[in-house]
């Protein structure tokens, strides 16, 4: 991780002067990092060689920014965490409210780097997770598919659901598409003579 960008707003855009030592900017600078600053959408979205988001905005804004800029890129999103940003009570955090990390202008460089890579390795399994989650939901859609056809089939033909879940794998087959497809076929013809009574 080498390119960071601060993403302030007006509230918070003194703090990131370059010549302020406690801005997020000058810190991760000290601390190695190439910084970029951003305080619209635009600005953001215009920096694309970006390892990670840092939200220098009131808690209450962070979510409010995450979901564009992980649409826009992946990368691990952090919140840092001033009194001037955490003004709220512990009341205001929202359970959904998702970082990958927080740093704090308090923190020594070697603490900024491991919060960093840890942040990095959190955002990159959380989009596995969110693959595998996805797969997992298409493969329950197929399954409800297919165990509806093979009711469907069992019923019409007067077979057992394991020779008709065998008559669709070999209508899959003969017809060269995917089981789920000619399951989907026979539940919609079916609903439509159904509906046709």
């Amino acid at each position: 991780m080498h390119s960071l960008l601060v993403i302030h707003d007006s509230r918070t855009e003194n703090d990131t002067e370059p010549r302020s030592a406690s801005s997020p900017a000058s810190l991760l600078r000290s601390c190695g990092y190439v910084v970029g600053a951003a305080a619209t959408r635009e600005e953001a979205f215009d920096q694309t060689d970006v390892d990670a988001y840092i939200l220098h905005l009131p808690i209450t804004e962070v979510t409010a920014w995450r979901t564009p800029l992980i649409q826009h890129k992946i990368a691990p999103v952090l919140w840092w965490c001033t009194p001037l940003t955490a003004t709220l009570s512990v009341n205001a955090c929202e359970d959904s409210l998702m970082v990958d990390g927080i740093l704090s202008p308090s923190m020594l460089p070697q603490e900024i780097h491991w919060i960093l890579h840890f942040s990095a390795r959190q955002c990159f399994e959380r989009q596995q997770w969110l693959k595998e989650r996805e797969q997992l939901l298409s493969r329950i859609e197929e399954r409800k598919w297919i165990d509806m056809a093979k009711g469907i089939l069992s019923k019409a033909k007067n077979i057992s659901e394991s020779e008709a879940y065998d008559l669709l794998r070999k209508q899959a087959m003969n017809e060269r598409k995917r089981m789920v497809d000619v399951a989907t076929s026979i539940v919609k013809v079916y609903q439509l003579l159904q509906d046709q009574t």
